[in-house]
């Protein structure tokens, strides 16, 4: 075979993006080895000008006549590019919230920046990969770097603690997701690609073999694990409260988008025949995100606990579009993804400055914060808000869709479910906002009273705040102009050929199953 076939089969452009993001990790990790310290004033520019440049390359290959490289690995469709872009764009923004912080905790900013950026190439490859090899390795490379930025501010207790207990329960999580694809793979006579899956279950005639169903329900443990969706989420408040703020701001959007990602893949190509089962067993998993979270949340003293609770129903909310299986369904969670990304990162970057400036995250502590901290109270209050899907903000127009889609699925009951959750979690929300900006001078906390003087001068507090501006004028502006995102979505499904093919063989599925039945 000679180099141009080999070249074809490969087809090593479809990751040019990924090609970008490794690139500007080795250069990070060579400007930091041959300038040291000094070059932390301007390192994370270039990662962050190297993960925009991977966002560019990834909108230069929309629309690809031939998206599927390395002999079927790697699928670098609309609907990959999408999640992609969401997984780096996350990443570039983190980066911007963590120089101040990462510099404060007195560890290296070029090592931080490097495992990030490792955890961000894992998810990219993960959001794309349609083998089961490739999917194990990018779920690896994004699980094990995820562990280690969890630990990195290694003189503080509370980060080793968070970072012990993801471990633990990730290996254990790892291990059932990967007994499930092993199953996968014995079951469809040693195939490790995607749709060969598929066809060699229905071949062999095993979709209703008990083997079967256990390694469904192993792969949708994995999955749940990732996305933090209860029962799988006791991880969550642990790792939010005592890993570095960043690092959960990164895991709430890029690792559960990338979590998602795989679910679409997976779930669409290999289980279509028994998409009926898969769709019940995440309406549970909806039904108990969203209690739980939304409910448990109520009871929580500290901003990132809340957060991390807040995160589990966040993630009921998106699997009712999954569990729709419409193309409504996946654009709405595709939609509602984007939006998450601006109003959780904004949120997020108010906490980590509020931090900064105070020591602590307790939510009594930001009583009176508007009386001396207007920008900060004005962010984190619209962050907030749409979270709770108040109107006009991105978060509203995110459930609309999703409310709307499940609906026209048949969801009645889940999208009633969640309405009534969502007005729950107005609630928490509210409370926080109406600390902020309702409380007397008399009655501020201790932490504002001796609330520095604001100051943006200081090294690292300017990309936190071109971050903060940058993802609140976005969560304002992204409900009432969501137009784009829209069309985005919507067409990021329609021209991904493998859920229009899981859509019909959804439909034959179901169209057998009727026959057999009624020849009972």
């Amino acid at each position: 075979m000679d180099f141009a076939n080999i070249a074809s089969q490969l087809n090593a452009g479809t990751i040019l993006p990924e090609g970008i993001v490794i690139v500007t990790l080795l250069g990070v990790l060579i400007v930091d080895l041959i300038l040291g310290r000094s070059s932390s004033r301007w390192i994370g520019y270039l990662a962050i000008a190297g993960l925009l440049a991977a966002i560019v390359a990834l909108c230069l290959q929309w629309d690809a006549t031939n998206p599927i490289g390395f002999t079927g690995s790697f699928n670098g469709d609309d609907l990959s590019i999408v999640f992609r872009g969401i997984i780096a764009l996350s990443a570039a923004v983190t980066i911007l919230m963590s120089i101040r912080y990462i510099e404060q905790s007195g560890t290296a900013l070029a090592e931080f920046i490097a495992i990030l950026m490792t955890a961000t190439l894992g998810g990219m490859f993960l959001s794309g990969a349609s083998e089961l090899v490739m999917i194990f390795i990018s779920l690896e490379t994004l699980s094990i770097s995820s562990y280690l930025l969890t630990g990195y501010t290694k003189r503080d207790p509370r980060s080793n603690e968070a970072a012990l207990k993801y471990l633990l329960i990730g290996a254990s999580s790892t291990a059932v997701f990967l007994y499930g694809v092993s199953l996968l793979y014995g079951l469809s006579g040693g195939q490790t690609e995607l749709s060969a899956i598929a066809n060699g279950i229905a071949a062999a005639n095993v979709s209703q073999s008990l083997g079967f169903v256990i390694a469904l329900v192993f792969v949708i443990a994995g999955i749940g694990f990732k996305i933090s969706a209860a029962p799988f989420h006791q991880w969550t408040p642990d790792v939010y409260e005592g890993a570095p703020t960043p690092v959960i701001a990164f895991l709430s959007v890029g690792s559960k988008a990338a979590g998602f990602a795989l679910a679409i893949r997976l779930l669409t190509v290999v289980f279509p025949l028994v998409a009926d089962e898969w769709r019940f067993v995440f309406t549970a998993l909806a039904v108990l995100s969203m209690v739980l979270g939304n409910v448990v949340a109520l009871a929580q003293t500290s901003m990132k606990r809340m957060l991390a609770y807040s995160s589990i129903a966040q993630a009921g909310f998106v699997m009712i579009g999954l569990i729709s299986g419409t193309d409504a369904g996946y654009s709405s969670m595709i939609f509602y993804l984007l939006v998450y990304l601006f109003m959780n990162l904004c949120g997020f970057a108010c906490i980590i400055l509020f931090s900064l400036r105070t020591g602590t995250d307790q939510i009594a502590e930001y009583s009176g914060l508007y009386q001396k901290d207007p920008l900060l109270t004005l962010g984190l209050s619209i962050s907030l808000l749409s979270l709770g899907g108040i109107p006009p903000f991105a978060g509203f127009f995110g459930k609309i869709y999703l409310f709307w889609a499940g609906w026209q699925a048949g969801l009645y009951w889940l999208v009633l479910l969640g309405l009534v959750t969502s007005v729950v979690s107005i609630y928490y929300y509210i409370r926080v906002v109406k600390m902020m900006v309702v409380k007397e001078p008399q009655e501020m906390s201790d932490a504002v009273k001796n609330y520095p003087q604001v100051r943006w001068d200081l090294p690292g507090l300017r990309p936190l705040q071109v971050g903060l501006i940058a993802t609140l004028i976005a969560t304002s502006i992204a409900g009432i102009l969501s137009n784009p995102l829209f069309t985005l979505a919507n067409n990021s499904v329609a021209n991904t050929p493998i859920l229009q093919a899981a859509k019909m063989a959804s439909s034959q599925a179901s169209v057998i199953i009727t026959e057999q039945a009624e020849k009972l």
